[in-house]
């Protein structure tokens, strides 16, 4: 096997290992799509760890990291970085190897992962949001920049899908910051909005404690609704895309959209159980919206 494919292997290897909705989901591409899908997302893995991995609360080292990832990715699209000769750390360079072969195929502009990256590096410098338009900045930067890198793989007849694959990474965003309160409360973060709190008399010492009351209900409750009004708007532009595409975003979409149900199951208490989906539940889901994908 060659460089290039291990390094294509690596990447779906750490797609597989972390993000196992949104594998299963793009095993349904063709194969030419599915391959390129993969560096995207090993590439947003591999700059987030930086972050979320800081030991002994030493900042610096883990920004010092990501600012590198950055500066490797410029020079990939410069044209100036060997990443087979240049870089030491084989899943760096396994990611920026296949990086630099699927820009010679697909249009990435780069604003976009420099875009994602500096809504990594937003975690290192804001730990609280007082509005939602503060935090929509952050989800676009860490969400709908996956979804708008992975458009130009899947294909699109008009532009305006952009917009629909915007609004579907934030839905996704939310529902990642609706699932996992608990653990970002323990490193220090609360990405709800401060004026959601203070709207439905949620305290951050609740969140920190993790105690659970109507109040936290219901401002989960209306949460959960603003992350399915983002599903709606996406879902509106999967009739742009391909049509090889479609149902693998659809099922992206639906897929990850259960954890929002999950969350409902729970009666919105998040504290005493991570909302997840099963490999059943994804399976049982495949005929529903194999055939929700023929009406776009």
């Amino acid at each position: 096997m060659s460089d290039l494919e291990n390094a294509y292997k690596y990447c779906e290897n750490v797609t597989r290992l972390h993000a196992k909705s949104f594998y299963f989901a793009a095993k349904f591409l063709p194969k030419h799509k599915q391959r390129p899908v993969y560096p995207i997302y090993a590439f947003c893995r591999h700059v987030d760890d930086e972050i979320d991995e800081i030991s002994d609360g030493d900042e610096t080292a883990a920004i010092k990291a990501v600012e590198k990832w950055r500066s490797n990715l410029q020079e990939i699209y410069e044209g100036k970085l060997n990443a087979e000769q240049s870089i030491t750390d084989t899943g760096q360079a396994a990611v920026f190897i296949t990086w630099h072969d699927l820009l010679k195929t697909y249009k990435i502009p780069l604003a976009l992962p420099l875009d994602l990256v500096q809504g990594v590096l937003m975690d290192t410098s804001i730990k609280r949001y007082e509005t939602f338009d503060e935090l929509y900045v952050y989800c676009y930067r860490v969400a709908s920049t996956v979804g708008l890198m992975s458009s130009e793989i899947l294909g699109y007849s008009d532009k305006g899908a952009l917009r629909f694959a915007e609004a579907m990474g934030i839905g996704m965003q939310l529902t990642n910051i609706l699932r996992d309160v608990k653990e970002d409360a323990e490193r220090g973060r609360i990405y709800l909005p401060q004026e959601d709190l203070r709207k439905f008399d949620v305290s951050e010492e609740q969140i920190t404690a993790n105690r659970f009351d109507e109040n936290f209900a219901r401002m989960m409750r209306f949460q959960v609704e603003r992350a399915r009004e983002y599903y709606r708007q996406g879902e509106r532009g999967i009739g742009l895309l391909e049509k090889d595409s479609r149902f693998t975003v659809l099922m992206a979409a639906r897929i990850y959209a259960k954890i929002l149900d999950e969350i409902e199951r729970l009666g919105y208490n998040v504290f005493t159980r991570r909302a997840h989906t099963s490999k059943m539940q994804k399976l049982l889901s495949i005929p529903k919206i194999w055939l929700q994908t023929y009406r776009f």
